[in-house]
């Protein structure tokens, strides 16, 4: 028997019996042979605790500090040193919204507070406990429409970040709801592609500022989808909304995004958070938690779960969904990053990404190196076309320290600024594309 492990030979063979595999072996069936390891593992000796720390060491030091020019749905921005210092105290590092709410007075403060400032940001009026990230809360507010409607098919306008289609696809196919992805007009979402296909759709999925870094009109999308009894489902990032229009100024039914600007580090990739907010009118239908405020028996303030719409608390039939969640520690992070930063803060780095962006956006344009691919108002972000081969530019940068644009087909970059940006590490990126052959 494995020291670890205390099923006993005869435990395996019953339970293998069950499932109707003839061996351990059947369990990795669906895993193509030519990803399995065929011989044992070829493992290094072992090493001493010194020598494996230096070893650890040499290992992080081959990570590379870069400039970053890229967003595309992660951004560089400040992270305030207040925010990992007081996350990682003890009481807020292993935490988890319990299931005995009541007894953590101070969890569920900080995620009503984080849920009053996502309502603030939005214009809308609730929003839950927070989210995984912008795409799965996406494809969540998919799962509110249809539980509104009825209907099974939902528009995704193009001009969504292509990952959250994705996302949106993969969610939609074990709930038998059909995906139609509407090409944009002049990298916009579209309204006569929305007309054409409206009619038994549950509604549509759209982003500002979208995929290309342009900050959509949306003239009359709103009101062609109510209309025809759907729902405005509207992806937009945290910083832009504190500057643009909120997903309540568009007539959004259903406010979905991402908030990593917001005091998270990039992380390799995760783990981000995302939010949902939506209308009193669709509350009942929003997955996973709103925490509430209340008085006790003493008259005092108090915090609960007011609703726990998840299948851990009603029958599961009826949970709106079985696999999102709060991430505690990350709402919180979100939390006292906009606690510190304030409106004027929070205004103030988005202005001077935008500014940022334009600046450099006007900079790239007088080398004569690259063309407009769409004249339309953005954000921090926008997209060129180059004369050069981009391949080889995103390979030389990286060589300067630099983590350029991001490629896109048609010899296109998607450019991104943040407020971390400086003149000097512009000015260093310029050089790079005028000495390009």
């Amino acid at each position: 028997m494995h020291k670890y492990l205390p099923q006993t030979p005869d435990d395996i063979k019953a339970m293998l019996d069950v499932i109707g595999a003839k061996s351990i072996d059947d369990l990795f069936s669906s895993v193509p042979s030519s990803l399995r390891l065929k011989s044992p593992y070829d493992l290094p000796d072992a090493y001493g605790d010194d020598a494996l720390t230096k070893h650890m060491r040499d290992l992080a030091a081959k990570n590379k500090e870069l400039i970053i020019f890229r967003g595309a749905g992660a951004y560089d921005h400040y992270v305030p040193s207040v925010i990992p210092a007081l996350i990682s105290r003890q009481e807020f590092l292993t935490s988890y919204t319990p299931y005995q709410p009541e007894v953590a007075q101070g969890t569920l403060q900080y995620i009503f507070e984080f849920q009053s400032m996502v309502a603030e940001l939005t214009g809308m009026d609730v929003s839950n406990a927070s989210m995984y990230d912008g795409a799965t809360s996406t494809a969540e507010a998919m799962f509110m429409a249809h539980a509104h409607t009825g209907k099974h098919k939902i528009l995704v306008s193009d001009t969504v970040h292509p990952r959250t289609i994705e996302v949106v696809k993969t969610y939609a196919k074990y709930r038998n709801i059909t995906v139609v992805v509407l090409e944009n007009q002049d990298g916009e979402t579209s309204l006569d592609a929305i007309k054409a296909h409206m009619d038994d759709a549950m509604g549509v999925i759209c982003q500002t500022p979208n995929t290309f870094g342009i900050i959509e009109s949306l003239s009359g999308v709103a009101e062609t989808i109510h209309d025809a009894g759907g729902l405005l489902i509207l992806n937009a990032e945290g910083l832009s909304m504190s500057l643009l229009k909120t997903p309540r100024d568009y007539g959004a039914d259903i406010a979905t995004g991402d908030l990593q600007s917001f005091g998270i580090p990039l992380s390799f990739g995760g783990a981000y958070i995302g939010y949902l907010a939506t209308t009193k009118k669709l509350m009942r239908k929003m997955p996973g938690r709103i925490c509430g405020i209340t008085e006790d028996v003493d008259g005092k303030r108090a915090y609960v779960l007011t609703l726990q719409a998840r299948e851990q608390h009603i029958r599961r039939a009826k949970a709106n969904s079985n696999i999102c969640s709060n991430q505690s520690l990350l709402a919180l992070a979100v939390t006292i990053y906009l606690s510190l930063m304030g409106k004027k803060g929070t205004i103030e780095v988005a202005r001077q990404s935008m500014n940022g962006a334009h600046a450099l956006h006007d900079m790239l344009l007088k080398t004569s190196r690259f063309k407009r691919v769409y004249d339309k108002p953005f954000f921090n972000e926008f997209v060129l076309e180059a004369d050069f081969d981009i391949k080889a530019f995103d390979l030389d940068l990286i060589d300067s320290g630099i983590l350029g644009p991001l490629p896109l087909p048609n010899n296109r970059l998607l450019f991104c600024v943040t407020e971390k940006r400086t003149q000097e590490e512009m000015d260093r990126l310029i050089e790079k594309v005028v000495a390009q052959p």
